[in-house]
């Protein structure tokens, strides 16, 4: 079984949610105050695989340090951007995403919308802001399956790369 994880971080690169899927769960995203180690610890499913998007540069370190849990040590981790790299797919996971034509509900959203969707739910209790993060991160989470079919489907096979 394999899980597909993404974060959303606030200015000061504080992981503000966390969202992941796998079939055992379907998507689960936590929002912050209530992601901890103790509590990433409880849902994340028993897997063999971890697939992220410049996750060995981004998502897994950030949340090592903030939430002292390293996934790497407890998943066989594979980052799709340096497999994408290997097959000639550069930029962001957005752009990666348009090389390929997987499509977004939200297309012109980025990780600089996210964190001022973030900072107006905090300062103004702004539900929709909310709304709109957490599908900005279901996005990026669901995609990450297509992207990954769609490579595998090019014929490079998911192994872990990256730093």
């Amino acid at each position: 079984m394999s899980i597909y994880l993404d974060i959303e971080t606030s200015f000061d690169r504080r992981i503000t949610v966390i969202g992941f899927y796998s079939k055992q769960t379907g998507l689960v995203q936590r929002v912050a105050p209530k992601i901890s180690r103790r509590a990433i610890d409880r849902v994340l499913p028993r897997a063999r695989k971890l697939f992220t998007f410049n996750g060995h540069c981004f998502d897994l370190p950030v949340i090592r340090k903030e939430l002292d849990l390293c996934l790497r040590s407890q998943y066989e981790s594979h980052d799709l951007r340096f497999i994408g790299n290997r097959m000639g797919f550069y930029g962001g996971l957005k752009a990666v995403e348009k090389q390929l034509g997987i499509r977004r509900e939200l297309p012109d959203m980025d990780g600089w919308d996210a964190m001022r969707l973030w900072s107006q739910y905090q300062n103004h209790d702004d539900q929709e802001a909310l709304k709109t993060l957490l599908l900005y991160n279901k996005e990026d989470v669901m995609n990450l399956i297509l992207l990954r079919k769609e490579i595998e489907r090019m014929g490079a096979s998911a192994r872990a790369g990256g730093p």
